[in-house]
């Protein structure tokens, strides 16, 4: 069976359609020429404003004129990870999707299901006219993992409806009222290379097999992250036996923890056999206490050709104190919500490129003086390690509010299509709905999505089961809109 056999089968053909376009973000191009071709076909009203985002409209059904207009909402662009073992190109590849049960995931890759499934509900919505709406409006915004750039530059004024419904959330059951905001930190240490002195052996150290996963809704999670353990490999190499490194590389996105992490070292010779029991004991530290949360961690040393130059040990031992330092993961819990993360920071990408050290970690707080507090920590402990950093894209929270007539009809009609109460959360993950509700103040805002799991990650699968049960409830509180 293929995905487009699954129901319900306009929401699937239409998330079918999505995987067959290259979209990676900042690379929108295509899937945002067959968003609009999919307007003309389909005969709907759609635009694309000046910057990149699709606006569909559709007037309301028959009888349901006097509604409040509804702005369903979601990106367009799809995180582009996968496994070291994968050829695939998400410039020019389709998404090769598998059914695995009640799932649907890919192969070896992300699936794009954040959000390629919220996007294909808002155009089943327009679709299928069975649906019962008043007014509606989809929203597909671009560039949403890498800096919701599309949510940023939305002008006030352009969309008409009052009530948003995002549908990027991704638990079934949950109604999302509120998110952290963000704020993007950039350590930079300036380096000069030396020549590798004769008599060091070449050696390639990587840490592979860890779960990742998304830096918001999986940091409580609790999982290994790539870049940290080889910096705690390497503290003691350089420190206790000379070991130089010419190359560091780890992580790839900087809101996804990284699973991966390289190494490229100079070893000297008569010390080759005590850095590689070094290497294999700090690895069995780490393996045994992430066994739960990283049960497939793997440890790779390979004798490679001695680099032909490494970075100066001064700086570089500078850097693995700084990341070692460098806070990563559950800064602080919520006291309002339980189990919601308050404060978190993700250590996401190392590189060493053209004289430049660089270490990238994006930092989420539902308060915004904490996250510039640990803006300042940061701050301080790479000033203190001699690095230059910088801060950008920072973008407030979301703050709950819950007694608003949408929210009703949200609680109401779950209650009717489900038989049970819908739980009213907020998300540690960043929502475009902070940053839209910011150039919208009047909107009332919701977002709601059906169970994926481990998005940001070649992991990543989204619950067939609950894409149906969701549909469904979209299409109840979509008729239960209330009246102007």
């Amino acid at each position: 069976m293929a995905i487009k056999d699954l129901k319900p089968t306009v929401v699937w053909n239409n998330f079918h359609a999505l995987t067959q376009i290259p979209r990676p973000s900042k690379h929108e191009e295509k899937v945002q020429e067959f968003l609009l071709e999919w307007g003309k076909t389909h005969g709907v009203e759609v635009m694309r404003d000046d910057t990149g985002n699709i606006i569909f409209r559709a007037p309301a059904t028959p009888g349901m004129e006097n509604r409040r207009g509804v702005i369903l909402q979601g990106h367009m662009d799809m995180v582009p990870q996968k496994t070291g073992d994968s050829s695939h190109d998400f410039l020019k590849d389709p998404i090769v999707t598998m059914i695995d049960g009640d799932w649907v995931t890919a192969d070896r890759t992300t699936l794009g299901a954040d959000n390629g499934i919220g996007v294909a509900m808002g155009l089943s919505v327009l679709e299928d006219k069975s649906v019962k709406h008043g007014p509606v409006e989809v929203l597909v915004t671009y560039d949403e993992e890498t800096g919701m750039t599309g949510a940023e530059c939305l002008k006030p004024g352009v969309l008409k409806g009052d009530i948003l419904i995002n549908l990027d959330s991704e638990e079934e059951g949950e109604l999302c009222v509120g998110c952290a905001g963000g704020l993007d930190a950039t350590a930079d240490f300036a380096y000069t290379t030396a020549k590798t002195p004769a008599g060091y052996e070449g050696y390639k150290l990587s840490v592979k097999g860890l779960q990742g996963g998304h830096s918001g809704m999986d940091i409580s999670l609790y999982r290994a992250n790539a870049n940290k353990a080889v910096a705690r490999i390497l503290l003691p190499l350089i420190e206790k036996l000379g070991v130089k490194v010419a190359d560091f590389t780890g992580g790839s996105l900087r809101n996804a923890i990284p699973f991966e992490a390289t190494a490229l070292l100079a070893v000297p010779a008569g010390k080759a056999a005590e850095a590689e029991k070094t290497i294999k004991a700090i690895f069995a530290d780490i393996r045994r206490e992430f066994i739960d949360s990283d049960p497939g961690s793997e440890l790779v040393v390979e004798k490679v050709a001695a680099p032909e130059a490494c970075i100066d040990d001064a700086v570089m031992l500078r850097a693995v104190k700084a990341m070692l330092a460098c806070p990563s993961g559950v800064v602080r819990m919520s006291r309002t919500m339980e189990g919601l993360t308050e404060t978190s920071t993700n250590m996401a990408i190392v590189r060493t490129k053209d004289g430049h050290l660089t270490i990238h970690s994006l930092m989420r707080s539902a308060v915004d003086s904490s996250k510039a507090y640990l803006a300042e920590k940061m701050r301080c402990l790479f000033e203190l390690a001699g690095a230059e950093i910088s801060f950008a894209g920072g973008y407030s929270g979301w703050t709950p509010k819950l007694d608003t007539p949408m929210n009703k009809v949200m609680m109401e009609q779950y209650k009717k299509v489900y038989g049970k109460d819908m739980k009213i959360m907020a998300t540690h993950g960043g929502l475009e709905c902070a940053i839209m509700g910011a150039k919208y103040p009047h909107w009332e805002m919701v977002s709601v999505g059906p169970t994926i799991k481990y998005p940001h990650s070649p992991d990543e699968r989204v619950n067939i089961p609950s894409v149906e049960r969701t549909w469904n409830y979209l299409k109840a509180v979509l008729e239960a809109v209330p009246e102007k």
